[in-house]
């Protein structure tokens, strides 16, 4: 059973796309989500929490650096990519404010099972995504009203705000229902049904809030095709290609620089949809560079792992398996 759920939660990228494909001719059938979008991510938030334990953050204190690394190529280089391009195409303020959130969102946990697909560094991968996701309460909302304070005032205090509601506070509640679990009996048969219902819990509310933006904003999207496609693709494809480079470039070994191009170029599709939705209602295509990302990055990440799959990598010893169990 556990296996037929690891399975289902693999192939993420599948329901992504059928479920955007779904929307698109049926829109009726998904658009009844709208109002649990932000209720739906903290769930996604909290099936986070349940699965760290207080040891992977002592595993972060004892090698900071390549965390480090890889955060810092989180905020920089995609940030900067979402407000390059929308500055480049001269995209009109819906699109240019949704990319640019969407870019300064931390990674998304998907992330974790493509590193594994692509025989990256998975215990890196795990770490990666908590330390962006803790990073992004304070970094997502100040880097969106910098960049995107050209365009129009975004209100950061605002989406701080919701950060701490939608992702801080369910995260801590998740993490803290994790370590009372370990004061039990028999802790680890509870956690590995966590770990395996979570995963797919978290693809299928991702899945609804993507079809469900996908289907509310159907015309907006096929109206303003050509340069939402575009620049969203430029963005991940910039994401992989530049993560892979700056970890190359920080001197890490090849599954490390997999791990952060893979980390780098998947964001946290969900948050973007949720946080656009909420705080630019006004702007109509706001939400959607948001969800036709949650299927660029599926896809280029499964492309990447098949090709990676397929040529061998030495596991970097100067990492080390994630504390208190598999990752």
């Amino acid at each position: 059973m556990k296996r037929l759920l690891a399975v289902l939660s693999g192939l993420f990228p599948l329901w992504v796309v059928l479920g955007c494909v779904w929307a698109w001719f049926q829109p009726a059938a998904w658009t009844w989500f709208r109002l649990w979008i932000e209720p739906g991510l903290g769930v996604i938030m909290l099936g986070m929490g349940l699965t760290l334990r207080f040891s992977d953050f002592a595993a972060v204190a004892r090698t900071p650096r390549y965390i480090a690394i890889g955060v810092a190529a989180q905020f920089l280089i995609m940030p900067l990519t979402g407000w390059a391009i929308a500055r480049t195409f001269g995209l009109e303020t819906g699109l240019a404010i949704g990319l640019i959130l969407v870019s300064c969102c931390p990674g998304g946990t998907a992330s974790n099972v493509i590193c594994y697909l692509a025989r990256a560094n998975v215990p890196l991968s795990v770490l990666m995504t908590m330390c962006s996701t803790f990073t992004a309460v304070v970094a997502t909302p100040w880097l969106t009203r910098w960049l995107a304070g050209a365009w129009m005032p975004v209100d950061a205090w605002a989406l701080f705000k919701s950060m701490i509601v939608v992702v801080l506070l369910p995260l801590v509640c998740g993490v803290a229902v994790n370590s009372l679990l370990g004061k039990l009996r028999h802790p680890e048969g509870i956690r590995s049904w966590i770990g395996a219902v979570g995963p797919l819990l978290s693809v299928s509310l991702i899945v609804l809030i993507v079809s469900c933006i996908v289907g509310l904003k159907r015309d907006e999207i096929a109206a303003a095709a050509a340069p939402l496609f575009l620049s969203v693709l430029l963005l991940h494809a910039a994401g992989f290609l530049f993560g892979y480079l700056f970890a190359k470039w920080a001197g890490c070994r090849e599954a490390l620089r997999r791990t952060i191009s893979i980390e780098v170029g998947m964001q946290n599709s969900g948050l973007g949809a949720a946080l656009a939705t909420k705080h630019f209602p006004h702007l109509a295509l706001a939400p959607v560079p948001a969800a036709i990302s949650a299927v660029y990055h599926c896809l280029i990440g499964s492309l990447l792992a098949a090709w990676w799959r397929n040529k061998e990598t030495e596991m970097d010893q100067d990492f080390p398996s994630r504390p208190g169990g598999d990752p």
